[in-house]
């Protein structure tokens, strides 16, 4: 049985599209990586609503957080393409485009707090430190506060909180950090 050249084309591409996601999903840290201990899973997932827009809210601390962070699209169940990386800079302009072009149905997101960022950290699950069906395809990686480094006055170096194994990193402005937005909830 000879296949038809475009046959063999499409089966190249589909095999090159799986190994490209494949690839991000190792270069991102995602579920295939994560594991979790069921004895000291923190996160509980009734404690969230998916809003159904992209978006899931925490019922304990009235926060809605974006299921994606910056790059990433929500599609069902998952978030889609590659998250971005930001300067503290990119960071705030990124929260003041998303509040501006109206793309996330409200204009109050803002950058979290490390203490916000924290509450949708899980401690029993490494590689990220998260729970992946809130917040699927979370880099293991750091990602900003709005929390300035304590006692600094300057505002040149925030905290900002890894989903890997680093935990809270000092970081300077012009350090390249992945950004979930966050407001407060009705």
């Amino acid at each position: 049985m000879t296949l038809h050249p475009h046959a063999c084309k499409l089966k190249l591409l589909v095999w090159f599209w799986l190994a490209l996601i494949a690839c991000a999903s190792v270069a991102q840290g995602v579920a295939a990586q994560q594991s979790c201990s069921s004895d000291t899973v923190s996160m509980d997932v009734a404690h969230f609503h998916e809003n159904g827009d992209g978006t899931v809210t925490d019922l304990e601390t009235r926060l809605m957080w974006m299921r994606c962070p910056s790059g990433q699209q929500s599609l069902g169940q998952r978030c889609i393409g590659f998250a971005d990386a930001h300067g503290w800079l990119e960071t705030k302009q990124y929260a003041d485009k998303v509040n501006r072009d109206g793309e996330a149905f409200f204009n109050d997101w803002r950058v979290p707090s490390l203490r916000e960022l924290a509450t949708i950290t899980d401690r029993g699950c490494v590689n990220p430190r998260t729970n992946l069906t809130v917040f699927p395809d979370t880099p293991a990686a750091p990602f900003w506060s709005s929390t300035p480094r304590p006692g600094e006055s300057s505002g040149e170096r925030f905290l900002a909180l890894s989903f890997g194994v680093e935990g809270v990193v000092l970081a300077r402005k012009d350090e390249r950090f992945h950004v979930r937005l966050v407001r407060t909830g009705p």
